[in-house]
């Protein structure tokens, strides 16, 4: 390792950075948004972690002849609230100074295990998997 690194910093700046978007993640999570159609006469609410609150349809939509009608204004307010529900998650994701973390498929990184904060310790050194003592020399590789 160069001098001057700080593994620790760094890992305390990484465990900051985690903490800061599980918050974000949350807040946006207990948003609610409304999805509209039809100029309102079809209404729903979500979160925007996606999970549906309530579907409103105005009477005067609800015409047994019109059914086709109605269930492509459903979607459309499913539609426009999802977008919604999706433009407060990026509102809310804290801003990386240009790093984009999107594409590297990580959705559920946990750091805490490797910043000390994990449930499932591996083995002691000098132990195996099943807790018993490797003996000397027992952890070293040979080819």
């Amino acid at each position: 390792m160069s001098e001057g690194f700080d593994l620790s910093g760094l890992l305390r700046q990484a465990q900051e950075l985690q903490e800061s978007m599980a918050a974000a993640r949350d807040e946006a999570a207990a948003t609610v948004v409304e999805g509209h159609a039809g100029g309102g006469v079809v209404r729903i609410a979500m979160t925007a972690a996606g999970e549906f609150r309530s579907v409103s349809i105005a009477p005067e939509v609800v015409d047994p002849a019109e059914v086709d009608m109605l269930e492509d204004l459903v979607l459309a307010a499913l539609r426009d609230a999802s977008a919604r529900a999706d433009e407060v998650q990026v509102e809310a994701t804290p801003d990386l100074g240009g790093l984009d973390l999107g594409n590297l498929g990580l959705g559920g990184l946990d750091l805490g295990g490797l910043l000390g904060g994990g449930s499932q310790p591996g083995p002691a050194q000098g132990e195996d998997e099943g807790g018993g003592s490797l003996g000397p020399g027992a952890g070293a590789t040979g080819s």
